[in-house]
């Protein structure tokens, strides 16, 4: 089975900086119906961070993790980068002092950052937020290992949650307000993930 490192995780950031400056603008147009309108530039801002900083993290990939969560809290204070900064914490305790993490332990470290960001931001599943998709996205990578067929399934799983809360309305965060109104329209906070998943590709390509 392959396992996942600090290079990986170097690799995997890099992609995900790059293709989250290219859809910022369509993520901040998605949060303007929803929210400040500002989401895009949170995003690419945190993964930019930790791409630019990377090379420095350590091979303890707990350590790494922890660099990941500094970054992205270090340039975006707002909820939704206090939440992603507290998912790597989570991955943070549960890789720390290893050097390689088993990919078929994906599925538990989403699973684990997702029970944390409901902890830190009292949100649940089904509000209509990021932490549906990372459910979809735990709940279908289980006990697999990496490979282009499991990133395809993972990143099929997230687009099905996305399409089916579009059509329901919002209970979490700012977007709540909205109440009715947001029936029909996507989560930004579930497109921010599904793009995150589908800048990944095969860890391993």
């Amino acid at each position: 089975m392959a396992d996942f490192t600090t290079t990986d995780l170097r690799t995997a950031a890099a992609r995900i900086a790059d293709h989250a400056d290219a859809v910022k603008d369509a993520l901040c147009e998605a949060d303007a119906k929803l929210g400040d309108g500002d989401l895009g530039i949170t995003v690419a801002a945190g993964w930019r961070e930790i791409a630019d900083n990377a090379d420095g993290f350590p091979d303890d990939v707990g350590k790494a993790f922890l660099e990941c969560s500094k970054c992205f809290q270090r340039v975006s204070s707002s909820s939704y980068g206090t939440l992603v900064a507290t998912a790597f914490m989570s991955a943070a305790k549960a890789c720390k002092g290893r050097e390689a993490v088993p990919f078929a332990e994906v599925a538990s470290l989403t699973r684990g950052a997702c029970d944390a960001m409901m902890a830190r931001g009292k949100g649940n599943l089904g509000d209509k937020s990021v932490l549906d998709v990372m459910d979809a996205a735990a709940t279908v990578s289980e006990g697999a290992d990496t490979g282009a067929a499991v990133h395809a399934a993972v990143l099929a799983a997230a687009a099905d949650c996305v399409a089916t809360f579009r059509e329901q309305p919002n209970k979490l965060g700012r977007a709540r307000m909205f109440g009715e109104k947001s029936i029909g329209l996507d989560d930004p906070g579930q497109l921010a993930a599904l793009e995150m998943i589908r800048a990944l590709g095969d860890p391993q390509g």
